[in-house]
Order: C-alpha cells, then structure tokens, then sequence
C-alpha cells in the first residue's frame, strides 16, 4: 500500500504552510475577542482569498470557487493543527446555514447572505428549541400568521445562542396549526433588529451567557425570507441539523485540541517532572489519541461519500455524540493532569491557560446536550444506522 502524497499535492502542503507562515503575524489573538472583531474579519478575509476558507463556495457568493478535493481539505485542515494559526470561522451562519442557501435557497438569498457570513460581517443566531420543544423540536408552537406578502410571528425560542449579538436568524415557526405534527412548519430567516423582538440572556455554569431566550410578539417579517417552500421547513431543519453535529464534532478542531493538551503535559510538571512522564497520564492521553485519530479517518470516509453524491450512513451518525464526548475527555485529562490548578479559570496568579480548561470542561458538558442530546444520538445510530427496532411509545391515556 502507498501511502506517500503525488508530488501535486506535497506542492500543495508546502504553499499551505508557506502561507500560514508568512502571514501568522496578521492572525488574531486571544486579545481580539468578540464578534466582529476588525482582526478577526481581516484574517478570515485573508484565508478565503488563498482558498483555506469558503475553499468550494463560489466566488459568485464571496467563496474561493475551488473544487471539492479530500486530500487537499485534509492537508489544509492539518497544517492549521501543526502550525497552531488560528483556523477559518465557524459558527451557526457559515457552518449551518451557507451550506443549507447553497442547497435549497434561492438565488437572491444566497447574493444577499452567503458573502457576508462567510466574511464575518453577518451573525446569525438559530431559533429551534422551544420551552416545550427541546428534543422532540416537532413540538414547535411559535406561530407566523400569514398577513399579505408578510408573516406575524408570536412565541418564544431558547437556548439560542449569540442572539444577543445576531444580526439575523433563522428560525422554525408553525404556518399551519393543522397539519401532522412534522409538517405546517416553515424555515424562515429575518433581522433580530425587527420591532417586537426581546432577547433575555441565560447564564450558565461557566459564568456568561452563552444563550439567550427570545420572545416574539407581533413580530413581521416579509415572506421572502422563506427557504425552500412554507410548510416545508422540517426538511430544511433536518438539513442544517446535519451541518450542525458536522460542526459540533469537527475532527479537525478536536486535534488541534488534543495538540494542545500534548504541549501542556510536555511543558507543566509536578516533582521537576513533566505531565507526560506520568505513566498513568501518558496512558490516557494515548487513548486520546487513538480516539483523535480514529474520529479523523471517519471524517474522511463522510467526505468521500460527499463527494461521491452518496449518503455517509453510520460514519455521519456517530459524529456529533462521538465528537462532542472526546472534546469533553480531552478537557477533563487536562483538568486532572494539572490537579487544583487545574479548576481554576477567569483571574489569579496560578492560571493556567487563561483558565481555558476549565471553561472548556463546562461548555462542553453542555454541547453533549445541545444540538440533539447524546440520548437522543443513540436512538439515532440505532435506529437509523443500525435498523434496530424504534424505541416503543408510551400508550396514550
């Protein structure tokens, strides 16, 4: 078996890394914080015009236009990890709702949103989850009343992340009350700066508020904000759920991560000793790595479906639960191998890595909730990836 890269793509690696060498002192920092942040949009802008973002979107929309290739996605993807530069964007906007236009939006909603988002001059928030409709998101009642060439939206949305600083959002909003439970319901995108629009913030166990509640009330917004067909929504939903888990459980990011918990346990030490003499440490972190490596090989095998047109079965399944977890163990090992250090995060003189660990330990907790819980995953895999008979439902009263 040859495993050696054609000479092509070995060129290909070496202007990868050029670039990011070249250009590293333009990335941002941990300083450049915030949505918007002029440093950050810069970079972004950068890595879209030498093809390391928005690398297959066409330059009609803002993207790179350049051809789907495995081999060169992945060596993009592994000199970001080995140069430790600060990758592409990502986020509800350019990882879940460009993909989505691209597929089933019209031609002047993909010129009026994809350039912008992938840039980063446009955030986007996502309003799914309801109080009563977190995991069985068909529940959905926030309702959109038809009034003309408008729609008149009433209800209320949480867990919503980035509302607060969301330009715009896409949201799931019942047309016909009607209709079975999966269907009446239309996908459709609108300003958060519409009248009638309230955002409260939620705090959560890390100690800022990574989501928000939001509440309609009378709120109108033109039909033309539709995608695909009202009433049709479920099938648009179910699309940007699959860019979603593909997001959640990026391999990419969690290798970097990983590399990042490699150079803490070789560079912290306990006794004059570092972390990664620890046999008991060095041990988990080789499961981790197995882990790390394994969940790679499957993303090439979903984008090889991809680009094959053929669906990834199990391969995409398994993506979200699997990804989401080891992000979550990657943080606990660091936590442990620091001991008490470890727990400490936001100011004091014995921080370690401006407290990211720690932080990184209760946001993923709540990612293994967020977009599909991990119960809910494995009713997934099962029944769709393995045909295991469906979970049976409580008989009604």
């Amino acid at each position: 078996m040859k495993l050696d890269l054609d000479p092509e793509y070995e060129a290909f690696r070496a202007d990868v890394s050029e670039t990011l060498t070249k250009n590293r002192h333009l990335a941002p920092t941990s300083e450049d914080k915030g949505y918007k942040n002029a440093r950050r949009i810069a970079w972004q802008k950068l890595l879209i015009e030498h093809g390391l973002a928005a690398r297959t979107i066409p330059k009609a929309y803002g993207g790179y236009g350049g051809e789907a290739d495995i081999l060169k996605a992945r060596i993009i993807a592994e000199e970001f990890a080995r140069s430790r530069v600060p990758g592409p964007m990502q986020g509800q906007g350019i990882s879940m709702l460009v993909p989505t236009l691209l597929e089933l939006g019209t031609e002047a909603q993909k010129q009026a949103y994809i350039r912008p988002t992938i840039e980063g001059e446009m955030i986007w928030c996502q309003g799914y989850s309801e109080p009563g409709a977190g995991s069985d998101l068909a529940a959905l009642r926030t309702s959109a009343v038809e009034d003309g060439d408008h729609y008149v939206i009433n209800g209320s949305k949480i867990w919503t992340s980035t509302a607060k600083q969301a330009d715009m959002i896409f949201c799931l909003v019942r047309t016909d009350p009607a209709a079975k439970k999966h269907e009446g319901i239309t996908y459709i995108t609108f300003p958060m700066s519409t009248p009638g629009i309230e955002v409260r913030p939620l705090v959560d166990m890390t100690g800022s508020a990574n989501f928000n509640e939001v509440f309609f009330t009378n709120v109108r917004v033109p039909k033309s904000g539709v995608i695909y067909q009202p009433n049709k929504g479920w099938q648009v939903a179910n699309a940007t759920l699959t860019h979603e888990r593909g997001m959640l459980g990026d391999p990419n990011a969690t290798k970097a991560r990983f590399l990042e918990l490699v150079t803490l346990m070789k560079t912290e030490s306990v006794n004059g000793q570092p972390l990664i003499a620890n046999p008991l440490l060095r041990d988990r972190l080789m499961r981790l790595q197995a882990e790390v490596y394994a969940m790679q090989a499957n993303g090439l095998r979903i984008t090889t479906s991809r680009l094959k047109g053929e669906q990834a079965g199990i391969a995409g399944l398994i993506v979200k639960l699997n990804g989401c977890d080891l992000n979550h163990e990657i943080a606990r090992l660091a936590i442990d191998a620091l001991g008490e250090l470890g727990i400490l995060y936001e100011d004091g003189d014995h921080l370690r890595a401006d407290g990211s660990w720690q932080w990184r330990y209760m946001y993923d907790l709540g990612l293994i909730i967020g977009g599909g819980t991990a119960q809910i995953q494995k009713n997934i895999i099962a029944e769709r990836g393995l045909n295991m008979p469906r979970e049976p439902k409580l008989a009604k009263a």
